[in-house]
């Protein structure tokens, strides 16, 4: 290795860069080099199931981990120019055109986030393009800085990406207006979408020491975005071996345009390639077939799908390490293709009058809840008048979901303390130059971001929220969103630890949503906002993290980081606002089931009936001791036990597989059900298997050098195409294009006419004409 990189020094030297190699960087900073021992290696001071022993490596100069080293360059150069104007420019039009186009898509099913690969992607060009501008200085701005750097590059994907995602608290204000009719001014919108964003920040620069620093805090997920940056860089770095074959900038090439070419069969010519439950369309009318194999309603037996945006809809299965995905797929087989027919078929919580899987609520009718039957006109309960109307009713596999979050929440809190807390208190003592990785200790050189600075972002954004919430009638009291705060800090390092080993996080939405249903019951509005303060707040602070983390394995200093994610995140809510209230006076039908573009807002739709469950009816009618669900909150139970039995088998067993059972991830990793359904997971499995398991086995070389372009690829390929149908094919004309030829023919209308599209219940109403209780 040592041979190699003397070779890449010579390589850049001859070509004027300065490179700064692992042993330069020990010297000048005379490290002490780990001794042997794992946890010294790796820092990890619990059994990592991401480490694999006989692939560490040299340690002393890369890292312990192989994933990283596949994707992540062990060497810095601290003169490559950064901050430029130009990346501010162009990361500046990625914050607005990105979060606008993904609020856009946000309504929309089946839906592909257009995430910063395609800004990653395009601003390669567009700054190489920008280096051509001549080298002269005006009003003391260098107009041509140098050659486009990798580390502007970066620079712009984090502003592209640290928004990119709609803003939580723009589902409040989309479910004020669909379901409460509640049209506020924008003044009100902007305080809450900011304060929600931004206050999380704080709380990521306090974790970043537990987060970021530490190098077995992988951030799955980022090594993706490390992988095409350093392929579009041409970086040669030890990690992507030699291994032969076509270049991986060729290979990416071929293989989004792959994507892009391949996508207008599912996504526009052929959609039951996209809804493949084939099984349905031999028996359409069967109503047990299709809850068992259907794609909409039912369970997805049918396994397969040909589209890749149904496939990444939960997250790239490319990225995820093998054993995380065992497993969510171990949750999703036993609680969904196991416990869901079993309670469904028993006719438990009388669900044989419902569709076996929905993203909607149900009266005792078997229709969808209809909220505004008991509201008062202030937008409370109105108790009488929901009495005499109906109790609420889930689909079991909505129902189950709510008792996985239950389990989830406490697993957490458990499985933290057992595994992670001699981690996080030797993280609280350890310093940057102090971690035992080559990485961290590259970045110790640069200036950290000052604490007084997180501070100023937190009492500014509390005001805001503040100011909020009291000049209009949220009926959300300040202590309530304080102890909203309280949640978010304490569960922001727990679920960061698992979401940066795992590639899977643990949402706070549910417990929320639960304190303060029982604390505040009747207050749909107060009940979302605490849900935003305390599950965002943590959010938040967990993508500030993964940012940083991007960064850091990018030798980024962390001050621009700081600025670029805040700035950007202020202009991203800011246009999502503004798509939003565009889309909702310009589009017909809009979070309307049967809406022709497929703007049925499918995230509204569950927002909403949460807010219905525990804001307006609340929990205590629902899963309160002699109510409906009542069996639902032994999950809670469930989930504080269950980690303590794989612990304990590790601990006798500690060479065992028992290492790589996760609970919190077994009973979170389905957390997108609703609105994601089999349709996303089966297919995701078995790719992930396939990748993360077999190739990465059996042809580790290719696997190395390959898999995380492709993820990038296949990813940047559906985004662009998506964009292309939508605008060139759906939208002109509203969408009239080929609806008497191409999209009528039997491949785009087979999967929407059998008894899964059209969610049939299993048994029809009872002759008293509703089910459930009489009173």
């Amino acid at each position: 290795m040592a041979e190699y990189l003397d070779q890449i020094d010579e390589k850049k030297s001859d070509s004027g860069v300065q490179v700064h190699d692992a042993k330069t960087f020990d010297a000048e900073q005379a490290y002490e080099k780990p001794s042997g021992n794992i946890e010294d290696i790796t820092g990890a001071e619990f059994d990592d199931p991401n480490l694999d022993p006989t692939a560490i490596g040299d340690y002393e100069d890369d890292s312990p981990y192989p994933e990283v080293r596949a994707a992540v360059a062990n060497t810095d150069d601290p003169t490559i120019p950064v901050n430029t104007w130009r990346a501010w420019v162009i990361g500046i039009v990625w914050a607005i055109l990105i979060p606008g186009l993904n609020q856009f898509f946000f309504f929309r099913y089946p839906s592909v986030i257009i995430g910063p690969l395609v800004a990653q992607l395009l601003s390669f060009p567009i700054g190489r393009a920008f280096a051509l501008l001549p080298d002269v200085t005006i009003l003391g701005f260098r107009l041509n800085p140098g050659p486009f750097s990798i580390k502007e590059h970066v620079l712009i994907t984090i502003m592209a990406s640290v928004g990119a995602g709609s803003a939580y608290a723009t589902d409040v204000v989309a479910v004020q207006r669909v379901f409460y009719n509640q049209t506020w001014n924008f003044g009100y919108q902007w305080l809450i979408t900011m304060s929600t964003q931004l206050i999380g920040f704080s709380i990521g620069g306090i974790a970043r020491r537990f987060l970021v620093s530490p190098p077995s805090m992988i951030w799955p997920a980022n090594l993706v975005y490390c992988a095409l940056f350093n392929t579009l860089h041409q970086t040669e770095y030890s990690g992507i071996g030699h291994r032969g074959g076509i270049s991986r900038e060729r290979f990416f090439a071929y293989a989004c345009l792959a994507s892009f070419l391949w996508y207008f069969l599912p996504g526009y010519l052929f959609s039951a390639l996209s809804y493949f439950s084939w099984v349905c369309w031999i028996a359409p009318d069967n109503v047990v077939v299709n809850q068992l194999f259907g794609v909409v309603h039912g369970l997805g037996g049918s396994l397969l799908t040909f589209d890749w945006s149904q496939i990444a809809y939960i997250g790239s299965p490319l990225a995820t390490p093998w054993w995380a995905e065992a497993n969510v797929a171990a949750g999703f087989f036993f609680f969904f293709w196991f416990l869901t027919p079993v309670l469904y078929y028993t006719n438990t919580w009388d669900s044989k009058y419902m569709t076996i899987s929905s993203r909607t609520s149900y009266d005792h009718f078997g229709k969808p809840y209809n909220v505004t039957r008991i509201l008062n006109a202030d937008a409370t309960l109105n108790l009488q008048a929901y009495k005499e109307y109906s109790p609420l009713f889930l689909s079991t596999v909505f129902a189950l979901s709510y008792g996985l979050s239950f389990a989830s929440i406490t697993a957490t809190v458990v499985h933290a303390f057992l595994y992670f807390r001699k981690q996080i208190w030797t993280q609280a003592k350890r310093s940057l130059s102090e971690q035992p990785d080559i990485h961290a200790r590259l970045m110790s050189r640069y200036k950290e971001v000052p604490e007084w600075w997180y501070g100023i972002i937190f009492i500014s954004m509390f005001t805001f929220a503040v100011v909020s919430l009291e000049v209009w009638d949220t009926k959300f009291p300040i202590y309530a969103f304080v102890v909203s705060l309280l949640i978010a800090f304490i569960y922001s390092i727990p679920i960061g630890m698992i979401q940066a080993i795992t590639n899977q996080q643990v949402g706070l939405n549910v417990i929320t949503e639960l304190i303060i249903g029982y604390w505040m019951p009747g207050r749909p509005l107060a009940m979302m906002l605490f849900k935003t303060f305390g599950y965002i707040t943590m959010a938040q602070a967990l993508t500030f993290a993964s940012d940083m983390k991007l960064g850091h394995y990018m030798k980024v200093p962390p001050r621009p980081m700081f600025w670029a994610q805040v700035i950007a995140t202020v202009i991203a809510g800011t246009v999502q606002l503004g798509v939003q209230s565009w889309m909702f006076t310009n589009i017909p039908g809009m979070c309307e089931d049967d809406q022709p573009n497929g703007f049925i807002c499918p995230s509204t739709q569950v927002f909403g009936t949460a807010s219905i469950i525990w804001g307006v009816i609340g929990p205590a009618l629902q899963f309160s001791k002699g109510q409906v669900y009542y069996a639902l909150s032994f999950f809670f139970l469930i989930g504080a036990v269950a980690p303590v039995i794989p612990y304990l088998l590790t601990k006798k067993y500690p060479t065992s597989w028992f290492k790589y059972i996760n609970l919190p991830v077994i009973f979170n990793g389905t957390g997108l059900i609703p609105p994601a359904s089999a349709i996303n997971y089966v297919p995701w499995t078995i790719v992930g298997f396939i990748f993360q398991y077999i190739i990465r086995r059996r042809h580790f070389a290719w696997w190395a050098k390959y898999n995380y372009v492709l993820s990038a690829a296949l990813d940047s390929g559906v985004a662009l195409s998506v964009i292309f149908i939508f605008f060139c094919l759906q939208y002109p004309k509203n969408g009239t294009i080929g609806e008497n030829n191409v999209l009528s023919w039997w491949g785009n209308t087979v999967w929407t006419v059998n008894a899964d599209a059209h969610g049939k219940p299993l048994l029809p109403l009872p002759e008293k004409g509703y089910f459930g209780p009489d009173s």
